[in-house]
C-alpha cells in the first residue's frame, strides 16, 4: 500500500471525522437539526481606538443549505467598503471563502483573519487576533413564534487586541495591540437565514423592541453587556428575552463578577432611530452600583452589503453558486436617508461610581430597534417620534 492515499473526501466524510468531537450519531459534516436555518459562524470587530477606522468579518456556514460564506466590511469617515464572498460547502475544517479566511492558531486564543487582494476592491488584510479575557459563554438565545423556534443559539465572547495590517482606499494602517482593540464572538444553532420564507402568521419579524450589545474593555477587565428588550404597554411591567451584565477579568485566575439587571437610557437624534449617546447603569454590581457612558466615534451601518438582511439579493447563507466574490462601496453622506438597521459603533467607555470609578475603554457599542419601543418614542417602524 505504499504511495496510496486515500480521497479528500468519500461521501460526507470530511477531515473533522478523523477527530473525536462527534456529538450525533452522523458525519460532522451533518448537524443534528435538520432545520435549514441552522448555522455556524465567526464574527470579529477590529477598531483604531481613537476612531479612525473600523473592520467588521464575517464567516458562516450553514450546513442544510449546503452554502458558506464570508464578509469584510470597512469604514474609514464616511466610506464603507465591503468585500464578500460566498461558496458551495464542503470540507467544513476549510474556513475560507475566495480572499477570506480564518485561521484558529491556538483555540480560544489566538485567530488569524485574512483577506487577499483583490481586483475590485481596495480592501485587504492580514491580522492575528490575541484574546484579553477568558472566551466566555453568553447565555443561549431562545425565541419561539407561533409553534416554531425562530432562535435557538449559544455565543461564546472574547474581548481582545490585533497586530498587523489593514489596507483601504485611504491607505495602509499598521495595526497595534496597544491602540487596535476588539470583540469577536461565535455562534452557532438556529436562526433565520438564506432567503426569505413566507411569513404566514410570523408577520412580526424575527425579534422585535430593542436589541443592545456592548463588550467594553478597559486596562484590567471587560464587561460584556447583551440586551433584548420587547415594547410593552406604558404601564406593564418590563419584558426581556435576553440580558446579561457581567465583568470579566483579564487575569484569569479571577472569576468572573456577574453586575445583575442592567439598566439604559439612549439619546436618539431627533427624527431618527440613531444612538448618539447613551448611559448603561449596573446598579446592583458588587462593590457598589455604577454606570457607564457611551460615546460613539464612528458608525459602521452592518446590514448594508454584508448579507444580515437588507439586501434581498445577499443574506447569510443565501445560495449564490459554487463560488462567487464581489464588493459594494457606500457613502454615508450621500446616503443618509437610506442607513437603516443595525449599526455598529466603536465607542468609548467611561465608569462613573463603582471600584472602577473614572476608567476608560473602548469596544463595541451595538444597536437596532425592531419595530416600535415606546420608552423612546418609536411606533412602528416610523423613523422617529
Amino acid at each position: 500500500m505504499s504511495g496510496f492515499r486515500v480521497p479528500p473526501s468519500h461521501g460526507s466524510i470530511s477531515s473533522w471525522d478523523d477527530y473525536p468531537v462527534h456529538q450525533v450519531a452522523e458525519t460532522v459534516r451533518h448537524v443534528a437539526s435538520s432545520d435549514r436555518n441552522f448555522y455556524d459562524r465567526y464574527y470579529f470587530n477590529c477598531h483604531a481606538n481613537d476612531g479612525r477606522a473600523f473592520l467588521v468579518v464575517g464567516l458562516g456556514q450553514y450546513p442544510n443549505l449546503a452554502v458558506q460564506d464570508a464578509f469584510a466590511c470597512v469604514v474609514v469617515g464616511d466610506q464603507h467598503e465591503v468585500v464578500r464572498a460566498s461558496r458551495r460547502l464542503g470540507d467544513r475544517m476549510d474556513t475560507s471563502v475566495g480572499p477570506l479566511r480564518v485561521e484558529v492558531l491556538e483555540p480560544l486564543v489566538r485567530l488569524r483573519v485574512v483577506c487577499e487582494p483583490t481586483d475590485d476592491s481596495p480592501v485587504s488584510f492580514d491580522l492575528e487576533w490575541q484574546g484579553s479575557t477568558p472566551a466566555f459563554e453568553e447565555p443561549r438565545q431562545y425565541i419561539r413564534r407561533h409553534g416554531r423556534v425562530l432562535f435557538d443559539t449559544m455565543r461564546l465572547a472574547q474581548t481582545g487586541r490585533w497586530t498587523g495590517s489593514l489596507t483601504t482606499a485611504e491607505g495602509t494602517f499598521d495595526v497595534e495591540p496597544d491602540s487596535w482593540w476588539g470583540t469577536r464572538d461565535r455562534s452557532w444553532g438556529v436562526r433565520p437565514v438564506g432567503e426569505e420564507e413566507p411569513a404566514g402568521v410570523r408577520t412580526e419579524g424575527q425579534m422585535t423592541g430593542m436589541w443592545n450589545y456592548a463588550p467594553m474593555q478597559f486596562d484590567d477587565h471587560s464587561i460584556l453587556y447583551i440586551l433584548n428588550e420587547l415594547d410593552g404597554a406604558p404601564d406593564a411591567p418590563v419584558e426581556r428575552e435576553l440580558e446579561e451584565a457581567v465583568r470579566i477579568w483579564h487575569d484569569p485566575t479571577r472569576e468572573p463578577e456577574w453586575l445583575g439587571r442592567p439598566e439604559h437610557a439612549c439619546e436618539l437624534r431627533p427624527g431618527t432611530r440613531w444612538v448618539e449617546r447613551s448611559t448603561l447603569s449596573f446598579p446592583e454590581a458588587p462593590g457598589g452600583g455604577f454606570s457607564v457612558t457611551v460615546e460613539p466615534l464612528l458608525d459602521c451601518w452592518l446590514m448594508h452589503g454584508t448579507g444580515y438582511g437588507i439586501d434581498p439579493d445577499w443574506r447569510h447563507g443565501m445560495w449564490q453558486g459554487d463560488l462567487v466574490v464581489q464588493s459594494r462601496h457606500l457613502d454615508y453622506s450621500e446616503s443618509a436617508d437610506t442607513l437603516f438597521g443595525l449599526c455598529d459603533q466603536v465607542a468609548r467607555f467611561t465608569q462613573h461610581g463603582g471600584p472602577r470609578d473614572g476608567a476608560v475603554g473602548h469596544g463595541l457599542h451595538e444597536f437596532f430597534f425592531i419595530g416600535g419601543f415606546g420608552r423612546y418614542g418609536l411606533r412602528d417602524w416610523d423613523p422617529a417620534p
